[in-house]
């Protein structure tokens, strides 16, 4: 019995925390912040940020001198000629010790621009990440906002379903009361029908918003909704007056030029590590060795320790390189790195190109949709006006039903495409937002 409660006891924690996670509503910040916790693109950048902190790391121990021991110990077996035609079995047993530094005195400053290449690779990957970041911020919460249009679509289409279920009662008591026609029955039967399809079209396309978001977020599916925002009706004060300042703002803040910047700097370095072949270089070496060497032939050698103590030396070497001809490799080399400074430069202009047409782009989108959003509003205004003055005249026999269900299409199109533009025009301000270097979340 006691092991049995003990099940029950997990599957009510279980059951428990299940529960809790599929209440859980996602805000749009939480959305944010977990896709840029667990998105895997955020975690290989991250990853190349600490490969390259170990590049500038490995570059800066280049200006270090590096020692090394080495420690041999040879035994040789078998006849040997000691002299001409006098051959003798010995054995030799020889051992060695050395220590060894190399220090690069000069080498055309080839390590002072490798440190500092590694450290503008580090600054770029960094940037790099930030702008992922960004872009991951944007699409979060372009698929929130979708989630958002699609459940205003949906209620909208609920709600119609509830009102042609009304209208069918009215209609049924209408033709009870001997005042229409029993083919209004049918009519208004085909509306519902209509509207029950529309319902499930909502729903579904609803749904399909949900799945994105949490594909995007890569969460499970099954249980995962996200808090309802309310969005404010459009404005033309969240208008901004002139692209200038948004562009100009791009250009000293984004972080694609930021990075298109970095690049043109390391491929300018690179030229600089390429011209270092041309210089001579100067290097320094000691070494530190001893020996101790016994045979079998010979029978007084001195102990091991005294052999190494009387046989130690010191080699110190100062070596001078100085390059004459390198069979156009040092020529080939600084060409390539020019045309790549060349490149850097190109993609640097691109990138300024891509993200005015991009701004420019977005700043004529958003002030073409609050025009059709100002549109829309009209629309929907006189929809409404026309509907409810249909409504009068259908009641008192002057419209029939096919009149009146064609006023409400026009007023269901109307309220659609209100809901397109306000969410169209809010979403393209958010993009401007982005450029300005605002919060997406707020």
């Amino acid at each position: 019995m006691g092991y049995l409660n003990y099940k029950v006891l997990l599957a009510f924690i279980f059951l428990s925390i299940t529960v809790t996670a599929q209440d859980k509503k996602w805000t749009l910040q939480e959305c944010v912040n977990y896709a840029l916790e667990h998105n895997i693109t955020v975690s290989r950048s991250e990853n190349a940020i600490r490969t390259n902190a170990q590049d500038v790391l490995q570059a800066k121990g280049q200006f270090l001198p590096n020692v090394s021991a080495n420690l041999r110990q040879n035994l040789t077996v078998g006849n040997r000629e000691l002299f001409p035609g006098n051959f003798v079995d010995r054995t030799d047993n020889s051992s060695s010790i050395s220590v060894g530094l190399n220090q690069s005195i000069f080498n055309g400053f080839r390590l002072t621009n490798l440190y500092k290449q590694s450290q503008l690779d580090l600054e770029t990957s960094q940037l790099e990440l930030n702008r992922i970041k960004d872009d991951i911020s944007l699409n979060v919460v372009n698929a929130y906002l979708n989630v958002l249009f699609n459940k205003e679509r949906l209620e909208m289409a609920k709600a119609q379903y509830a009102f042609s279920k009304t209208q069918l009662e009215q209609v049924k008591a209408f033709v009870d009361a001997g005042t229409q026609p029993q083919v209004n029955i049918y009519d208004a039967e085909a509306t519902l029908s209509s509207d029950a399809q529309s319902f499930t079209v909502a729903e579904n396309n609803f749904n399909l918003a949900l799945l994105t978001l949490s594909q995007l977020l890569q969460l499970p599916y099954e249980g995962f909704d996200v808090e309802v925002i309310e969005i404010d009706s459009p404005s033309e004060g969240v208008l901004y007056n002139d692209v200038a300042p948004i562009i100009a703002h791009a250009f000293q803040n984004r972080n694609e030029i930021k990075v298109a910047e970095k690049r043109i700097e390391s491929a300018k370095v690179g030229t600089a590590i390429s011209k270092s072949g041309y210089y001579p270089s100067l290097s320094f070496n000691y070494g530190y060795g001893s020996n101790a060497f016994f045979t079998s032939v010979i029978d007084n050698e001195s102990p091991f320790f005294e052999q190494l103590d009387n046989q130690k030396s010191h080699a110190l070497t100062l070596s001078l390189n100085v390059p004459i001809f390198s069979r156009f490799q040092n020529k080939a080399a600084v060409s390539r790195s020019r045309i790549q400074e060349e490149n850097a430069q190109l993609n640097f202009t691109q990138a300024k190109l891509d993200l005015e047409s991009n701004i420019q782009r977005a700043y004529t989108d958003a002030q073409a949709a609050f025009k059709t959003y100002e549109a829309a509003k009209a629309s929907l205004s006189a929809q409404k006006l026309a509907f409810g003055n249909a409504q009068e005249r259908y009641n008192i026999g002057v419209m029939n039903a096919f009149e009146l269900e064609q006023a409400r299409v026009r007023l269901l199109n109307a309220q659609s495409s209100l809901i397109n533009a306000k969410y169209d025009f809010v979403f393209k301000t958010k993009v401007l937002d982005f450029y300005m270097g605002k919060p997406l979340t707020h």
